[in-house]
């Protein structure tokens, strides 16, 4: 059977009306189940391809990168308190002022993140990895080495006062991608408080600084 240029108009005025104008129950369901398919089936795959990572929208889950503060934070009042961390990495505090994101980011905040090439990254890069635990990790890197030809790196959190031992030596093949720029801050609370009560109580609520 032929579907005619009016009927297509038709039918296309039905779906427009149910989608943007019917307030009832109907449309509201209507709604809302053709915006988790188009976010599911299209938005995120198609953001995906653009970004060339799995994960271009991540969720900060933990309080690993906050600075007490953030935007209005004093920076040199934050470095005095971990200035002795970065001695470690032979990182001074003007070269740690450089990096992309020297003010930390909060729980909730929702992140940017595109592919990356190994050979691109540097230190101070904010990147997102396979942890070897449930969640990816957010962290800074703060070392770089060449083991056979392949870039290994090694980051920190920035409220961390030790690394963890699945970031000592982080291989390429770990990598998710690089955090570019921040997308909402604390929007991802809308996600983040219906797991809270399953988090260990340490990991809870809102961050304090280390």
């Amino acid at each position: 059977m032929k579907i005619t240029k009016k009927e297509l108009r038709e039918y296309w005025g039905k779906f427009w009306y149910l989608l943007w104008e019917d307030n009832s129950w109907k449309g509201w369901v209507f709604s809302i189940v053709f915006l988790f398919l188009f976010i599911k089936l299209i938005f995120f795959p198609g953001l995906s391809l653009v970004t060339g990572t799995s994960l271009p929208l991540a969720i900060v889950e933990s309080c690993s990168m906050y600075h007490d503060g953030n935007l209005f934070s004093d920076y040199d009042s934050w470095w005095d308190k971990h200035d002795k961390k970065y001695e470690t990495f032979d990182l001074e505090k003007e070269i740690f002022e450089t990096f992309i994101f020297n003010n930390g980011f909060n729980k909730g905040d929702i992140l940017f993140i595109v592919g990356i090439n190994p050979r691109k990254l540097e230190v101070g890069d904010v990147i997102i990895f396979n942890g070897e635990q449930k969640n990816p990790i957010i962290h800074r890197v703060v070392g770089i080495e060449e083991q056979d030809g392949k870039r290994i790196f090694s980051t920190i959190g920035d409220n961390s006062n030790h690394q963890l031992i699945t970031e000592k030596e982080i291989s390429g093949d770990r990598l998710i991608g690089r955090a570019v720029f921040k997308v909402a801050p604390y929007v991802g609370w809308g996600k983040l408080i219906f797991f809270e009560a399953s988090r260990p109580p340490t990991e809870r609520g809102l961050c304090s600084e280390n």
